[in-house]
């Protein structure tokens, strides 16, 4: 890393400038056009994403009293931010702004895909959804029932791109909105899927997802009714990856309940229970040990969910509202996204305690430099020592 790279850990300034980009195109709301608003939509959403990668404010009022600070006034915000106004700014700025800021950032990452030749015909895309613990208070994050419906979450849905190690569309609700509804309501045309039990119990999208022509790999729950139609051969190499038998299918208990016809897996048991998976593509297009390669690499998004919540903080809100959470959820993206973006790689915890150092002020960007470099020498010697 070199003097001149050091301006890009400024984080909250490539922020600011990628969100005017996109301000330009979208627009906001005609509020934040008003000579008398003192919070500048830039101010609330750089004191958000401060907080964010800032493990010592944790609390909305905990932002508003840091807006006081010389240094904070200096670098994040231009003003003093109250509590008034910063709850007012959750209602004003559209999240579609965001979302955009973190599609466009995510695309510039470097693609990292090594994976076989034969799997780049399309993008796979992992899909899945992940929890977020809110208030008892926040009605409007419905999940579950429970006896005294005191059970509160919101729940970010995820596009994972695994060949190129991705993070692409994401789209946040209420915990209680069914994941395959959202999932639907995101397809496009030509893609391909990859997903847990969960969104193959419905075996109609199967076909509104052949009407698109769209792929997919996902795992069929054990309980699955399978009618075989045509048996397929099995491969050495598909035996080295736990194939043991793969066929043309049915699935459905009644013809009302059937599927289209479909190709399915299956996988050696492991401790007693067996992995199914099932797939629209031929074995010409994809082999079995390449459908059970996809569904192994979906651990990527599980992985990626996982940073987000430990090293980004985000297991604690702070915010109430439905916009605000969402706008801190689509926060959280970005700054993932950006850290990615300059270290060249997904940032470990070590890494990110040195970026959260640096903008507290206890590390100059000489010691920033040179520990992430430290780092990053410490992990090629030991995947060099592994190959």
């Amino acid at each position: 890393m070199k003097e001149s790279d050091l301006a890009n850990w400024k984080l909250l300034r490539q922020f600011r400038e990628r969100l005017a980009q996109i301000r330009a195109q979208l627009g906001v709301h005609p509020s934040f056009s008003d000579p008398k608003r003192l919070l500048a939509m830039g101010d609330y959403l750089s004191l958000f994403l401060f907080g964010l990668v800032n493990p010592a404010l944790r609390t909305m009022r905990a932002l508003c009293w840091a807006s006081d600070l010389d240094r904070v006034r200096q670098e994040v915000c231009t003003r003093h931010v109250s509590l008034g106004s910063f709850s007012e700014a959750q209602h004003l700025v559209a999240p579609e702004l965001l979302a955009r800021v973190f599609e466009e950032a995510a695309g510039e990452l470097p693609n990292q895909s090594n994976a076989d030749p034969r799997l780049r015909q399309y993008d796979w895309t992992a899909r899945d959804g992940s929890l977020f613990a809110a208030l008892p208070r926040m009605a409007w994050a419905l999940y579950g029932g429970g006896r005294a419906g005191q059970h509160k979450a919101v729940r970010l849905h995820l596009n994972y791109q695994v060949l190129s190690g991705k993070p692409v569309r994401a789209q946040v609700t209420e915990g209680r909105r069914c994941e395959r509804a959202v999932w639907e309501e995101q397809w496009q045309r030509g893609e391909a899927y990859i997903g847990d039990r969960y969104f193959a119990e419905n075996y109609a999208l199967f076909g509104k997802m052949e009407r698109l022509d769209c792929r997919y790999v996902l795992r069929l729950m054990d309980s699955a009714v399978i009618t075989v139609e045509e048996e397929l051969p099995v491969t050495e190499e598909d035996r080295q990856a736990g194939v043991v038998r793969q066929a043309w299918a049915y699935l459905g208990a009644t013809q009302r309940s059937r599927s289209t016809r479909v190709r399915v897996v299956w996988l050696e048991q492991v401790k007693g229970r067996q992995m199914i998976l099932v797939t629209n593509v031929g074995g010409e297009q994809l082999p079995a040990a390449l459908v059970v390669m996809l569904y192994r690499r979906r651990w990527q998004i599980e992985l990626f969910f996982r940073w987000i919540k430990c090293l980004l903080g985000c297991r604690h809100l702070l915010a109430e509202s439905a916009q605000g959470v969402t706008h801190q959820l689509y926060l959280a993206l970005i700054a993932a996204v950006l850290l990615q973006l300059y270290i060249g790689r997904r940032p470990t915890k070590r890494m990110l305690e040195l970026v959260q150092l640096y903008m507290w002020g206890a590390a100059t960007a000489e010691e920033l430099s040179s520990g992430l470099q430290r780092e990053l020498n410490k992990l090629a010697a030991k995947n060099s020592k592994k190959s």
